[in-house]
């Protein structure tokens, strides 16, 4: 008898081993950072702690999940995932003055880091952002000579694009270190347009990546009242072969209709990028300098390069007062601040 009350409690204990509640059973904060390590193959774990509101985040890259502790161990509440997500989990929970860190909480917070970077993996994407400071070498592109505190001096173009363009560069590759930030010359050389379209359509990408040109240029009038900046894009009525017929085997009709839905496609965005340009060199210059609008045009580098792509004139080296903000440094970096806020403004829109 006693054999048998015996092996009815060893039953009874195993059914309760394996059903035993997640939050008997905890992580240190080293083995929860070891378990969500992983995750992303670029992005370390990393965890920030408040010991006065008692409140934790765990992130990987952009992500994050936020908790407070529980008053006692096995207490349950919210686990916050980048702000949008409420996860109604075990808390994390004070032991002897270590965080213990419950089995459930640990694996709802890993499921939504590796979750979201499931996501980020097929969202579109710009990885790359060509800069095109046009003219260079024997083309010195836009000449005038302006007096500017009582000295006469030469205003060239290719001088002043290329100069910004290694600005906005810098500027670029410090806010995306993920993404390839390239120049079609960072020196003084001159390459022809074709070349530069080339460069451009050699960028490989994936299905859900996108490349955007920027060819940077200033203008000249005969009217030296001219003045402003203004942005062009290809007009909507072109139309280029952008599918890759090589890829696909698409009928003739079928890949027509999808040329032109990726010509569309193209056109708008550059469309977009172009009014986001437009919108940061505004809120930059304010009424000190015209806007001159947005305005298409089928200019070779824009209708060559198969992405979207818009072509910028900071202002008129004919016009005094233009030339003086694009050959002073402190000038020239308002103007290129104002496209790099442009920039940063259209992928944050085409990767929302």
């Amino acid at each position: 008898m006693a054999k048998k009350h015996f092996t009815i409690r060893l039953i009874f204990l195993i059914c309760f081993l394996l059903v035993i509640p997640s939050f008997l059973y905890s992580f240190t904060l080293d083995e929860t950072l070891n378990t969500l390590t992983g995750v992303s193959k670029d992005e370390p774990a990393q965890f920030r702690w408040d010991p006065l509101l008692q409140n934790g985040i765990f992130n990987i890259g952009d992500h994050y999940g936020a908790f407070s502790t529980a008053a006692v161990k096995g207490e349950s509440g919210f686990l916050i995932f980048n702000n949008r997500e409420l996860f109604d989990v075990p808390l994390p929970y004070n032991e002897d003055g270590k965080l213990e860190f419950p089995e459930n909480f640990v694996i709802t917070l890993k499921d939504a880091f590796t979750r979201s970077f499931e996501n980020d993996a097929s969202r579109f994407r710009v990885t790359t952002i060509i800069i095109d400071p046009g003219h260079g070498g024997k083309d010195p592109g836009a000449i005038s000579a302006q007096t500017i505190n009582g000295k006469t001096i030469q205003v060239t173009e290719k001088d002043i694009v290329l100069k910004s363009g290694l600005l906005l560069r810098d500027l670029l590759n410090q806010t995306y270190p993920d993404k390839r930030i390239l120049m079609t010359r960072d020196t003084d050389v001159y390459l022809t347009l074709d070349q530069r379209s080339e460069m451009a359509n050699a960028v490989t990408v994936k299905d859900n990546e996108s490349v955007i040109f920027i060819s940077i240029h200033a203008n000249k009038a005969a009217n030296s009242n001219a003045r402003g900046y203004e942005v062009w894009h290809i007009t909507t009525n072109y139309r280029r072969t952008l599918l890759d017929t090589s890829k696909h085997n698409y009928s003739p009709d079928i890949a027509a209709i999808l040329n032109g839905m990726l010509e569309e496609e193209f056109t708008q965005e550059s469309i977009i990028l172009a009014d986001s340009i437009l919108s940061g060199l505004g809120k930059e210059l304010g009424s000190s300098v015209p806007s001159r609008g947005r305005k298409a045009n089928d200019w070779f580098v824009v209708r060559n390069s198969r992405m979207p792509a818009v072509l910028v004139e900071l202002g008129f080296v004919s016009n005094r007062s233009d030339a003086m903000l694009m050959t002073d440094d402190e000038g020239l970096q308002k103007l290129t601040v104002a496209l790099y806020n442009g920039i940063k403004n259209f992928i944050g829109i085409f990767e929302r």
